[in-house]
């Protein structure tokens, strides 16, 4: 509490801005002096976690532990993507710039984390003030990536070393929380589905559970991807045994689920802006897709996500129990690469078959 020319002023407050007046004040003209929602923020944390989008989509059960370990904490969070993050779950969303990187700098946070190895997020943690920092830090000497603490010795080597990935056996959020040093207690995913927008689908299909298909995997990793055949035939196979497919997609993904519609009759509604299109997928009973966006979101909104993996690790990645992961029948050689060394990619010795098997066994007609 402060005292400024006689008035009382609530700085600790969470809900208090300094620039501004604050919501309270706004809507219900409270003063800090008999203010009845005063809040004092007990612990300040920073947690820089800049991109890709699932990636910051997978970070967020931290979130809950977080609010369990430090009670009354404040979250600033700084991210490349501030979209999608649930808002009114973290406290303070900052996209990262250099406004945003120079403020943070001047400012002084209880407990800071780091989860990116790119040099601008482990500069910030390094100049950032704080007590406790976590996750992985600038070396001023040589300017590379180094883990802060001890705990983030495990992640930061199994991202240098192809062997010692291969061997991990620990999904990514376990790793994550680790690092912070937490038991990682099976916490859920914090999302918004976005139904409060009031979003209407009255082009879905109804009394069929709908099979959302993810037909893309993004340009960077093309060795994930199936083709048109075997999509064809697993959208017949779903169609026969009782199943709604819904293609789904972003504008990368337009033109082939133009062609599976054609070829097929499966229902697709065309592109969205992200919120829309996370709504979308709420509506789904289930979810096909490869390791991308659209399998954070997946299992974000707690979907049974079939998913389909080839150059991953696939204990990687944790379904929490919903769905099952189904990769190719030959054993895949291009662990993290871009393009298959052997010329065809090892996905088309996925079978529509085994696909079409873990749907029906994760989301009965």
């Amino acid at each position: 509490m402060s005292d400024l020319s006689g008035v009382t002023v609530h700085a600790d407050c969470r809900y208090f801005r300094g620039d501004l007046p604050c919501r309270p004040n706004k809507e219900h003209g409270y003063i800090c002096q008999s203010c009845p929602v005063y809040a004092p923020v007990q612990k300040r944390i920073l947690l820089i976690k800049l991109g890709a989008i699932g990636d910051v989509i997978r970070t967020t059960p931290l979130l809950r532990r977080l609010r369990q370990e430090y009670p009354g904490c404040y979250i600033t969070w700084l991210t490349l993507t501030p979209a999608i993050l649930p808002q009114g779950e973290v406290d303070e969303i900052l996209k990262f710039d250099f406004a945003s990187s120079l403020q943070l700098m001047a400012r002084h946070f209880d407990v800071a984390i780091n989860l990116d190895k790119e040099k601008e997020a482990c500069a910030l943690l390094l100049k950032v003030e704080a007590p406790a920092k976590f996750g992985y830090t600038l070396r001023e000497y040589d300017g590379v990536a180094w883990p802060q603490n001890e705990q983030a010795h495990h992640k930061f080597l199994t991202g240098v070393f192809d062997q010692l990935s291969l061997q991990n056996q620990k999904p990514y959020v376990q790793e994550i929380f680790e690092l912070c040093g937490f038991d990682f207690r099976g916490e859920e995913y914090v999302f918004d589905t976005h139904e409060d927008k009031g979003y209407r689908w009255e082009a879905l299909p109804e009394g069929r559970p709908r099979i959302g298909l993810n037909t893309g995997c993004g340009d960077r990793w093309t060795t994930r991807l199936w083709s048109d055949e075997k999509w064809i035939a697993l959208i017949t196979q779903l169609q026969a045994a009782g199943y709604a497919p819904v293609l789904l997609g972003g504008e990368a993904e337009n033109a082939r689920n133009q062609v599976l519609q054609a070829a097929t009759g499966a229902t697709y509604l065309g592109t969205f802006p992200l919120q829309q299109f996370i709504n979308l997928m709420h509506q789904m009973d289930g979810i096909v897709t490869q390791v991308t966006m659209g399998m954070h979101i997946s299992i974000a909104l707690g979907k049974p996500t079939i998913l389909m993996n080839n150059i991953f690790n696939p204990y990687e990645f944790d379904l929490y129990g919903r769905g099952q992961l189904v990769g190719p029948d030959k054993q895949c050689v291009c662990f993290y690469r871009g393009t298959c060394q052997l010329g065809t990619s090892c996905m088309e010795d996925l079978p529509a078959e085994k696909v079409f098997a873990a749907v029906q066994a994760s989301v009965p007609v």
